[in-house]
């Protein structure tokens, strides 16, 4: 990268930090039913649904109840997006004629937009349906990305509130997460990339002349390609919310490579900016609804500081290029994967952002990254990503973190542990160890399964420390519900479709019902006031233990894996 790429990510960062102050306060307002900009309209609106519902905004849950309805919403609208896949060669809007998806595939992305983790096993241009991106993923992209800010601001009200057995109400803070949060801003970034060239429309797939033939082929222009078919659909109105929610599932296979999803270099930051806006906001909400903006500002403060170590490692290697490339006489940057249109800096910014949220939305072919390079993504979501996380998932993770930095500090000390004046105890570690490791376990389990079965060796295309690389990314993109794939690893098997469907489940389900039990938890304690020898949980020397414990967690977990991944592949490649 060189400086102008560095001032521009500078710049993108300081407008970042410049707008999730404002953003998280508003949101504040939003969970709290105060009155907002949107409150005129969104209100009225909001009435009417829960008289729909039979909703009563004012009765509160326990974690208990709070987690069933989450739970039953969520399998719900799982079930009826597997049917609409099994049923989609007989629904409408289906121009292209596409057939039904298999049981196993059907499953697989189901559960895979139910749990906000958008991993394809399909692409999306060749297989889906209008009607199943409009009716089926884009509504899944709206509500499980509400579902995960709702746990989030339920795990904020558990350190907030004092004896207390309630921690609000699931079916307000989801509805409140889209009407005055998720969908006006998804129209407001629609708009936007439909500016910018990105296409929304119904139309069939049209057919169009190339200027000259293309082999199809190497060796001779017979059988060349004349024309070209270019897909068509509602792309824009998926795209934002994709981004926005950090949902991650590309309308295109290309994802956000594909001109027609991000056309420009400006969509692209843009783009980046949306997946990072309410992570980043919603540590401002948490500093606020618990009465202390310093504790969501140092939570920030750790996020961005791993994001742009990450950032900066990935464009050093990927600067560096192969050395084995390099004895062939080609020098320079390794762009193979990219899109020269946004270079080396928009492409490593948006690969961070991505795996370090719950995103996986890709403009980058990860598989052709260097190994070095590609531990960074892989490493991002293998920290449970909580670098910034995605929507709300990120914030009730790295709260989980907190807790366990605070215990072990407390140990270390011979002093209760404390944060927010509330004690940590055991239960509530236990349930912050679930949350946090779940996903690390899934990861290693299952593959290491893939390794000893042949239904698992037979779909990598890749041997060796790559092919490991592979599935190792893989599942822990399944497990920690992030979507973005490695490529060389046929995933559409029923081995994988199932495995990764478990993942996926297990890995969104466990830590968000262990996050509600610990609200529940902690809203049910009396506060204790700070004293002489309490942590400060606010300040430098805090964040940097933070940041310790989790780069710690990481690195025991998953060294070894690591070793015999990436790290062996970079010493090959060092070696020739």
């Amino acid at each position: 990268m060189n400086l102008q790429e560095w001032l521009h990510t500078t710049l993108f960062f300081t407008v970042l930090l410049l707008l999730v102050g404002p953003f998280g306060r508003y949101m504040a307002r939003v969970y709290q039913g105060e009155r907002t900009v949107l409150t005129p309209l969104a209100a009225a609106v909001e009435t009417v649904l829960y008289r729909l519902c039979g909703v009563d905004r004012h009765e509160e849950m326990d974690w208990k109840r709070y987690a069933a309805s989450l739970l039953l919403f969520n399998l719900l609208g799982g079930t009826v997006l597997f049917a609409l896949l099994l049923l989609q060669g007989v629904l409408p809007l289906n121009p292209q004629r596409f057939p039904a998806f298999s049981w196993h595939l059907a499953l697989n992305t189901a559960v895979s937009f139910m749990t906000n983790t958008n991993w394809q096993n399909y692409g999306g241009d060749s297989a889906a349906s209008y009607f199943t991106q409009l009716g089926g993923f884009t509504v899944h992209n709206f509500v499980s990305a509400a579902t995960g800010m709702a746990v989030a601001i339920a795990l904020i009200r558990g350190f907030a509130r004092r004896k207390s057995t309630a921690i609000g109400n699931f079916w307000v803070d989801l509805t409140r997460s889209i009407l005055y949060i998720l969908l006006p801003l998804a129209l407001l970034a629609a708009v936007f990339l439909v500016s910018q060239g990105v296409i929304q429309n119904l139309a069939p797939y049209r057919t169009v002349p190339l200027l000259q033939p293309v082999a199809r082929e190497p060796g001779g222009w017979g059988g060349a390609a004349r024309e070209v078919t270019m897909p068509m659909g509602p792309v824009a109105s998926q795209e934002a919310i994709k981004e926005l929610g950090t949902n991650g599932g590309g309308f295109f296979n290309a994802n956000s490579a594909h001109p027609f999803e991000n056309p420009t270099p400006l969509t692209n930051i843009v783009e980046i900016f949306l997946i990072l806006l309410i992570p980043g906001g919603l540590t401002v909400t948490f500093g606020r609804l618990v009465g202390n903006p310093r504790q969501g500002w140092a939570l920030l403060a750790v996020m961005l500081a791993i994001l742009v170590c990450a950032m900066g490692v990935l464009s050093r290697a990927e600067s560096a290029g192969n050395p084995l490339v390099a004895k062939l006489g080609v020098y320079g940057s390794n762009m193979e994967g990219k899109e020269i249109r946004f270079g080396l800096a928009g492409s490593s910014l948006f690969t961070v952002a991505t795996t370090g949220t719950s995103c996986g939305a890709v403009n980058t072919m990860h598989d052709s990254l260097t190994p070095v390079g590609g531990m960074m993504p892989l490493g991002l979501i293998l920290l449970s990503e909580v670098v910034f996380g995605g929507v709300g998932t990120g914030l009730y993770t790295m709260l989980a973190f907190v807790v366990i930095a605070v215990f072990i500090a407390g140990l270390m000390i011979g002093r209760t542990p404390e944060f927010l004046g509330k004690k940590i105890e055991v239960r509530e570690m236990w349930l912050s160890i679930v949350t946090v490791l779940v996903a690390g376990v899934l990861v290693l389990i299952f593959s290491g399964l893939a390794m000893l079965v042949p239904a698992g060796g037979a779909a990598m295309a890749n041997p060796g420390a790559h092919g490991l690389t592979e599935v190792l990314y893989a599942f822990a993109s399944m497990a920690n519900n992030n979507g973005s794939a490695f490529a060389g690893l046929n995933g559409n098997t029923v081995f994988y479709n199932l495995t990764g469907a478990v993942c996926m489940l297990v890995g969104r389900f466990a830590p968000i019902v262990a996050s509600l039990a610990m609200a529940g938890s902690l809203a049910v304690k009396k506060y204790v006031p700070p004293s002489l020898g309490t942590l400060p949980t606010d300040k430098l020397p805090f964040a940097l233990w933070l940041t310790l414990v989790i780069l710690i967690v990481g690195a025991l977990t998953f060294f070894p894996a690591l070793a015999m991944g990436p790290i062996v592949e970079q010493l090959q490649m060092m070696g020739g």
